[in-house]
């Protein structure tokens, strides 16, 4: 009678255990294929032009994932060392161990010891809950057994290796290396792959940037069982447990420029839906080691114009709260841009005003209208007006009367053009536009594809309106021998498939390399003896242009060596004027020389001279001056001085 009572007990719960597993896998069976159909979220990554990391991009969770050809068997043996050494022989449970651990729970009245295969910590990851009930236990061991049917052992391994949590906001095990070490997966030491699979168990207490020490334990007890199974032999078990590995404490974005990152996700996201997760790889055109040196620079010159204000007890920081400054700088033939830094401090402004801000550039804009006049056969030699001239014109029913004048308050009556342009004079300047017409004017400018021009005579002293990023295009014209080129930021883009997508330069043709060249040469003037002066940069060749606007509210110093193009803006945010004789050399010249040196330090190869073109003649003028001519800008003709002793010759 006892032996069928206890038959009945032992069928009953047989029946009774696959009836439930029954309903389990009936009802919730199908969870299961969100491990076979694997499609986690999966970091971007921006990369400088030299392949160094800008920034991790991700939308929740920080992983790079990993395919399992790209494991090396030394971290899967170290995993399965500490974690599941009979992995291989199990289909997805190990009946000892949860035999083993039943008579724990049971002697302790609880739950306190697991015995989960790797098959089961991914069940339990992806598909389900931590809480500590039996029915979750019973749903883990009956999803690892159908797992076990549906994945391989490296499948399984595959999507354990990129699931697993491992600290600091690092989920998988190339994100963790990366993260913590700065290495690649194929690079790490047997200390290091150690340090990484002895964290699962406990990624916060085990943290190797919180708990050095405990992790270096944990570490040394991996390397030890690896011995013990005779993995590895005792020379490596005894290095490994000297060895101390850096690690590293970095933030999970590692962004080192945050206005470049900014704007290649926006620029992304107009391309993919996806960018943040869908692990994409961005080749930029930045040199982010010019990049630091752009920052430096335009803090550089905000701290001298804050110390000149100070000297002159002007300084309130009220008065600064809205003073601010940009940096673009670009390779003018490829459109490369190599920096941007649009505001001195991010932190305090993320708002981008080399990509956003709408400024006037003022005088940095006349050397477009003398272009327009080069093009035409004007010279540096020619001869231009400077006197004052008063325009009347009619604004909303109103007869009014503009008095444009010189910076300097004053007219010389005739100036050569190199003169005008050099000390930026606004008189001679608009008068080259009368004399030339202003209807043709705005059609020359309208070549460059600059927008908004005015259809007056204000147009020659740069009332239009332009962010730094498409002046610094529109400039390239001069920095390239007469060919305009489009700014690029993103060079290449790699999917997660494997699929590159590259960009080309865009190129337009503005002027021949001799009227341009002609160009430069006025502008070396501007940085040598004129407005531009403290631009220089010692051992290099710079050509370039000043601009200030109206009671000082917008300052540039636009300009270029043989290699490098660079547009400086400073200014107040809510466009009011900064304090009087701050101008744009005075504050755009000092950021641009300080940058173009320690460029020209890093990157001693750079060129430090410009290349005359073919064509270009250059000729003594009677004024010991000299001055370049080309077969469109043709030197004066000399008229001979008739002396009162000559012979007259019949």
């Amino acid at each position: 009678m006892k032996t069928k009572i206890f038959l009945a007990l032992i069928l009953s719960g047989f029946l009774i255990t696959i009836g439930t597993a029954y309903y389990y896998l009936k009802t919730y069976g199908h969870e299961t294929q969100r491990l076979v159909n694997y499609t986690p979220s999966s970091t971007s990554i921006i990369y400088d032009r030299n392949g160094i990391k800008i920034a991790n991009v991700f939308s929740k969770r920080h992983r790079f994932y990993v395919p399992f050809d790209q494991i090396p068997p030394q971290i899967i043996e170290a995993l399965l060392a500490i974690e599941d050494t009979s992995f291989f022989e199990h289909h997805g449970i190990n009946l000892d161990a949860i035999f083993r651990a039943v008579l724990k729970d049971i002697k302790a009245g609880g739950l306190v010891e697991g015995a989960s295969t790797l098959t089961q910590q991914l069940v339990k990851n992806v598909l389900l809950t931590r809480e500590k009930k039996i029915s979750r236990k019973l749903k883990e061991i009956l999803f690892s057994l159908k797992v076990e049917t549906e994945l391989s052992k490296t499948e399984i391994l595959e999507r354990y290796l990129n699931e697993i949590y491992l600290g600091h906001g690092y989920y998988g095990i190339k994100t963790a290396a990366d993260g913590y070490f700065h290495k690649k997966l194929k690079n790490l030491t047997l200390k290091e792959i150690s340090m990484l699979v002895g964290l699962p168990k406990a990624p916060s207490y085990y943290s190797p940037t919180r708990r050095y020490e405990i992790s270096l334990g944990r570490a040394n007890r991996v390397v030890k069982r690896l011995f013990e199974l005779g993995w590895i032999s005792k020379n490596r078990y005894k290095l490994a447990l000297k060895e101390r590995p850096e690690v590293f404490n970095d933030t999970l974005t590692q962004n080192k420029a945050p206005y470049i990152v900014d704007e290649v996700i926006k620029e992304m996201n107009k391309k993919v839906s996806d960018f943040k997760t869908g692990g994409y790889e961005v080749y930029t055109s930045i040199d982010i080691k010019m990049q630091e040196k752009a920052r430096d620079a335009l803090e550089y010159s905000y701290n001298l114009a804050l110390q000149r204000a100070a000297d002159a007890n002007e300084y309130n920081e009220s008065n600064f709260s809205s003073f601010n400054g940009a940096l673009i700088s670009l390779d003018p033939r490829s459109g490369d841009i190599l920096a941007m830094v649009g505001g001195v401090n991010y932190k305090k402004s993320s708002y981008n005003r080399a990509i956003q801000a709408r400024r006037q550039p003022g005088s940095a804009f006349k050397p477009f209208i003398y272009q327009v006049a080069i093009d035409m056969g004007y010279s540096g030699a020619s001869e231009l007006v400077d006197i004052a001239r008063t325009y009347s014109y009619e604004k909303d029913g109103e007869e009014l009367k503009w008095r444009p004048k010189n910076y300097e308050k004053n007219y010389v009556g005739f100036i050569p053009l190199r003169e005008s342009l050099v000390h930026s004079r606004n008189l001679s300047t608009i008068n080259l536009v009368t004399d030339i017409g202003l209807k043709q004017v705005l059609n020359s400018l309208k070549e460059y594809g600059i927008k908004n021009l005015p259809p007056d005579l204000s147009v020659a002293l740069g009332s239009i309106t332009v962010s730094p990023i498409n002046f610094a295009k529109y400039f390239s014209s001069f920095a390239a021998n007469g060919v305009q080129v489009e700014p690029v930021l993103i060079r290449k883009i790699k999917s997660s498939d494997g699929n590159i997508f590259e960009y080309e330069s865009k190129h337009k043709k503005i002027t021949s390399p001799t009227q341009a060249y002609i160009m430069t040469s006025i502008l070396q003037d501007v940085v040598r003896r004129g407005t531009g002066r403290m631009a220089k940069v010692w051992g290099v060749e710079v050509a370039g242009k000043t601009g200030t606007t109206n009671k000082a509210i917008d300052a540039w110093f636009v300009g270029y060596t043989p290699e490098i193009e660079t547009i400086v803006w400073f200014g107040n945010d809510n466009n009011t004027p900064m304090r009087r004789r701050e101008v744009g050399g005075r504050l755009g010249g000092p950021a641009f020389a300080y940058f173009n040196r320690e460029v020209y330090k890093m990157y001693p190869h750079l060129k430090r001279e410009f290349e005359v073109p073919k064509g270009i003649l250059e000729v003594d003028l009677p004024n010991g001056k000299k001055e370049f001519f080309s077969d469109i800008s043709k030197p004066p003709i000399q008229k001979a001085e008739a002396k009162a002793n000559d012979e007259l010759l019949f």
